[in-house]
């Protein structure tokens, strides 16, 4: 069974193309709400089901946060296989810098993995404010997930790494 957002209420959640702009504990500037330190956020549920829902081919969306959910695996997933070759930490926050420093492409635009799952923006505005959005809470990410990913002596954990060869929703990784 796949494992779903516990952030199914969305009221008062401000939007932009169908997605909620879920608060994060974040320190990156950018759209987001700020959220309280000690709470979960969608980054944390993120990386604590991705182990789980990078298995499944399929999944049901129950809440407008699980296509964040989904987002942010399948990102999940392409950082790891960026993360792969790197044996040290000092390479691996490289290899995630540079990551960070491609363009997020957004939904209607060649490049988005998922059409279909977001709306189109209805306004440039709009699509400014989601692509910052995802631009944020894919840095937050990855800031996080080199923590999983390295141990504390800046070794890779093959733990972690050992799923960059899965392929989430069977779509490969670029």
């Amino acid at each position: 069974m796949v494992y779903h957002s516990s952030f199914v209420d969305d009221e008062g959640i401000s939007k932009a193309c169908g997605c909620p702009l879920l608060p994060l504990k974040s320190h990156i500037k950018g759209p987001a709400p700020v959220s309280d330190q000690d709470t979960t956020d969608i980054v944390d549920e993120a990386i604590t089901f991705f182990r789980a829902n990078v298995f499944f081919k399929n999944f049901d969306i129950k809440s407008s946060a699980d296509k964040l959910l989904i987002y942010l695996t399948l990102y999940i997933n392409v950082a790891l296989k960026r993360l792969e070759g790197c044996r040290t930490l000092a390479e691996g926050t490289k290899a995630i810098i540079n990551l960070g420093l491609e363009d997020v492409p957004i939904p209607g635009e060649s490049g988005f993995p998922f059409p279909g799952l977001f709306q189109q923006p209805n306004s440039q505005k709009e699509a400014e404010l989601f692509r910052n959005y995802l631009r944020q809470i894919r840095e937050e990410t990855s800031g996080r997930l080199l923590s999983v990913a390295y141990r504390h002596n800046g070794t890779p954990n093959k733990w972690w790494l050992a799923f960059a060869k899965r392929k989430f929703m069977n779509i490969i990784a670029p």
